[in-house]
């Protein structure tokens, strides 16, 4: 940040007064610019198809970061909306799938790149889904033929294994983890 969003004056980065971290702080009118985690939320849709089988769905990313490299269906939370709602909307943005009864499952803190990424365990009543611009191929997994090397984000890897593993009988309790560098080097495939 180089401008005052307010008075569009230079900014200073330094520790204001009463806090303990660097701010971007406005030398002409003071204003304390704060910048803070961005939160991504998305959802681990299953579809159990008619014999039983549980599948999930994931999205071979269209886009950077990571073109080319499978994930679920995740985005940035826009601002108005609730994490459950910005899920929603993502599935939909990259899947074309309407997904129901979202219940929370995951929260992941990636403070290296200040995010906090929310997963949501969601149930795909109907196998439609289909690319979008974000997405270059959209595809059903059986459990046992998940892409794990082709993942885009220790993320979505910890999440989907902590689900896979936890499948059919549960827990399902909410749960957090901190991704570091180290975490995503000893992640189990």
């Amino acid at each position: 940040m180089k401008f005052c969003s307010e008075c569009g004056e230079s900014v200073q980065l330094r520790i204001p007064e009463g806090d303990n971290r660097e701010r971007f702080v406005c030398g002409a009118c003071q204003t304390i610019h704060y910048q803070n985690p961005n939160a991504v939320v998305g959802t681990i849709p299953l579809h159990v198809d008619e014999s039983g089988q549980p599948l999930v769905l994931l999205a071979k990313r269209g886009i950077e970061p990571r073109h080319g490299y499978w994930t679920l269906p995740a985005g940035f939370l826009e601002n108005g909306e609730t994490s459950a709602e910005g899920a929603l909307r993502e599935t939909i943005e990259e899947t074309c799938a309407k997904v129901e009864n979202l219940q929370l499952y995951r929260v992941l803190n990636v403070a290296r790149t200040n995010q906090i990424h929310i997963f949501f365990r969601a149930h795909l009543p109907e196998p439609s889904f289909t690319t979008t611009p974000e997405s270059t191929e959209v595809k059903l997994f059986p459990f046992e033929q998940i892409p794990w090397r082709q993942l885009a984000f220790p993320t979505v890897h910890q999440a989907l294994r902590d689900f896979v593993d936890e499948y059919p009988d549960g827990p399902f309790t909410p749960a957090m983890h901190d991704i570091t560098r180290q975490s995503w080097h000893e992640l189990d495939y």
